[in-house]
């Protein structure tokens, strides 16, 4: 009989622990998965797991049960990431972190990112440090007070004008505020998304009828009225040349016979009529640029998807991945004829640039794997915006991790 429950609880005992096995070294795939999170969520590799579960592609689904750990290897050393937010299961609220984004904490507590928006009456995926956020529908019901957003020091949240430094955009104006990129345009005149260090932005709806003027950028003095030539210069743009001298855009692109809004550093500009134009325009007008296709609609519309969260192969505004990203703003921006290609394939349509203007391509080499992995657009200042693993972002070239995989700028042949 001794003999008997001995052979029994060691039976048991072999059980569990294969049953243990097994869950350590599989993974069931999550909705917004992807095999390059999952590689780096059980430290190993994309190509690990496609040898692994016999996979011709990288393409998975919700359910899928895949191996994370060679057969007879022991489980992996570190537990996969998402195991921590168990922690957070008990909890109905979280206190946002610098850094956030809707999606990392909709992942962290198992929710859709359209939950939290809908718990929280978030509109524009815009949240800051110190907010109180629902995180289950149970605390939908009795909602935890949201202190207010902790003052700025630079520019407190009860200031309604806001004045513009070197380095800012809309996107991150309108995310110090809590307001929405389309918001600043609307009570400033805005018609597209440039700004320039110096300009007075209204940055609440509350603040008079018009919004406040416009002080000229110091560095930039207004030149003689004789002056009928002007070279561009690193940073120009047509809307800062034309109310640098006092006169349109559209005049500009008359007397110089500018077909887009392209510039070219050394172009030699006519900014007074009554002279024919000095310099033909810049190379990068091809006759394959569509007329619908601006730098302002480019930047404009990248802007405004800041915090959307990263989807591998999406590309709609509900998700996306860093070349779906790409494909998507360019397309809204008038660009009809782009395709759907990947960060190598965007790569091999575009040509090296020397000297970047903002809406030109960033390239990154060897992220999650050997060779071109990543872009995003150049928006000047030395920061891009793009699709990275928090989402849509703005981020310094100076970055160290970004720096050490910079490959180059390059512009499409063609759009």
């Amino acid at each position: 009989m001794k003999k008997t429950l001995t052979t029994v609880a060691a039976t048991a005992v072999l059980s569990s622990s294969f049953v243990s096995y097994a869950a350590a070294s599989t993974h069931k795939v999550e909705a917004g998965d992807s095999l390059w999170t999952i590689a780096r969520e059980y430290d190993t590799t994309v190509s690990n797991l496609k040898s692994w579960n016999k996979l011709q592609s990288e393409l998975i689904y919700p359910n899928q049960l895949l191996k994370v750990a060679q057969s007879g290897s022991t489980s992996p050393t570190s537990p996969p990431k998402k195991a921590e937010s168990n922690k957070n299961e008990g909890k109905k609220t979280y206190i946002v972190k610098s850094g956030d984004t809707l999606g990392q904490i909709a992942l962290a507590h198992s929710v859709s990112v359209s939950d939290l928006s809908s718990w929280n009456g978030i509109k524009n995926h815009l949240i800051y440090p110190g907010q109180v956020l629902k995180v289950s529908k149970a605390s939908a019901s009795s909602p935890a007070p949201t202190p207010a957003p902790a003052p700025k020091p630079a520019q407190p949240k009860e200031h309604s004008t806001y004045t513009v430094k070197s380095g800012d955009t809309l996107g991150k104006i309108a995310l110090a505020h809590s307001v929405s990129v389309s918001e600043l345009t609307s009570w400033n005149g805005l018609k597209g998304h440039l700004i320039y260090p110096g300009q007075v932005l209204k940055v609440s709806k509350g603040n008079g009828q018009a919004p406040a003027p416009a002080a000229p950028s110091p560095a930039k003095p207004k030149p003689a009225t004789g002056q009928q030539s002007y070279t561009v210069q690193s940073g120009d743009t047509l809307s800062h040349i034309s109310m640098k001298f006092d006169v349109s855009v559209a005049e500009l692109k008359s007397w110089n016979g500018l077909k887009n809004d392209f510039l070219q550093v050394g172009q030699v500009l006519q900014v007074k009529a009554g002279k024919k134009p000095v310099a033909s325009p810049p190379k990068q007008d091809k006759p394959g640029t569509p007329a619908s296709f601006s730098i302002d609609k480019l930047l404009s519309e990248a802007t405004s998807h800041m915090g959307t969260p990263y989807v591998w192969g999406g590309s709609l505004p509900g998700g996306f991945d860093c070349s779906g990203f790409i494909y998507y703003v360019f397309k809204e921006a008038g660009a009809d004829s782009i395709k759907r290609l990947n960060s190598e394939g965007y790569y091999s349509r575009s040509y090296y640039v020397n000297t970047p203007q903002p809406g030109d391509l960033v390239f990154f080499e060897n992220t999650y794997k050997k060779g071109i992995s990543h872009l995003g657009i150049y928006l000047g200042n030395n920061e891009f915006i793009h699709a990275g693993d928090h989402g849509v972002q703005i981020t310094s070239l100076d970055n160290s991790y970004w720096k050490s995989k910079f490959d180059g700028f390059k512009r499409f042949y063609e759009l």
